[in-house]
C-alpha cells in the first residue's frame, strides 16, 4: 500500500545476543525483521544513539544499579547497563539486516540528560524527533512496526503514533521483549487499549 510505512526499531548489536543489553531471542527476529524489509516500499529504521556518560545509564550515578528506578525531572526512570553509545560497535546495525531500503534513520537518545524510547518523542513527553512530521508530509498514514525491544521502544514508539493520529500495527513475531518485572504483558494490554492491531504475521 502506498499509503504504509515500515517502522524498525532498534536493531543494534547491544540488543541482540552478547550485546550490552542484550534482549532475550532477538537474534530470532533478524530474518523475520528483514522478510517484512523486503515486502515493504517505504522503511524507516530507529538507531538508539547515546552520548558516553548518559543520565540513564547506571554508570553514571555514584551508586546506581542496572535495572533500578530513579525520578528524573520528567518522571520515574529506569537505569540501563551502557548501551548503544554514540559510533561503538555496540551502536551499530545488526551485520545481517538489510539497511539499503531505508529511507530515513531516526537517532534518538542523543540528548544527554533525556532518555528515548519512542521514535516520536523523548521520555519528557515534550522533545519530539520530527518522524511523525516526515511521515505526514509523505503521506504515510499506515505504519507497521517491529523490532527491539517489544516492551520499551517499540511499544512507545507505537502508542505515540497513534497519538499522533496514525493507524498503527505491531508484528509481535517480528520483535522480542526485555519483560522487566512483567513490563511485555503490561505493554501488550497498553498496545491493546490504544487501538493497535497486534494480529499481524511477518
Amino acid at each position: 500500500m502506498p499509503n504504509e510505512a515500515l517502522i524498525v526499531v532498534d536493531m543494534q548489536n547491544d540488543f541482540c545476543e552478547g550485546g550490552a543489553l542484550a534482549v532475550p531471542g532477538a537474534g530470532a527476529v533478524v530474518p523475520m525483521v528483514n522478510r517484512l524489509i523486503t515486502r515493504y516500499d517505504n522503511i524507516v529504521l530507529t538507531q538508539d544513539w547515546h552520548p558516553a556518560g548518559h543520565a540513564s545509564f547506571a554508570s553514571s550515578w555514584a551508586d546506581g544499579q542496572p535495572f533500578s528506578t530513579v525520578k528524573f525531572p520528567y518522571g520515574p526512570q529506569i537505569l540501563w547497563p551502557d548501551h548503544c553509545v554514540q559510533g561503538t560497535p555496540g551502536a551499530a546495525f545488526h551485520p545481517e539486516l538489510i539497511v539499503t531500503k531505508a529511507q530515513v534513520i531516526v537517532r534518538k537518545g542523543h540528548h544527554k540528560g533525556i532518555d528515548s524510547y519512542s521514535a516520536f518523542r523523548e521520555n519528557d513527553k515534550m522533545t519530539r524527533t520530527g518522524l511523525d512530521g516526515y511521515l505526514k508530509a509523505r503521506g504515510l498514514s499506515r505504519l507497521i512496526f517491529c523490532g527491539l525491544a517489544l516492551d520499551y521502544c517499540v511499544a512507545w514508539s507505537a502508542i505515540d503514533a497513534r497519538q499522533a493520529g496514525f493507524d498503527v500495527g505491531v508484528v509481535l513475531e517480528a520483535t522480542a521483549a526485555i519483560d522487566l518485572e512483567g513490563s511485555r504483558k503490561r505493554m501488550l494490554t497498553e498496545m491493546r487499549q490504544a487501538g493497535i492491531n497486534l494480529n499481524l504475521t511477518a
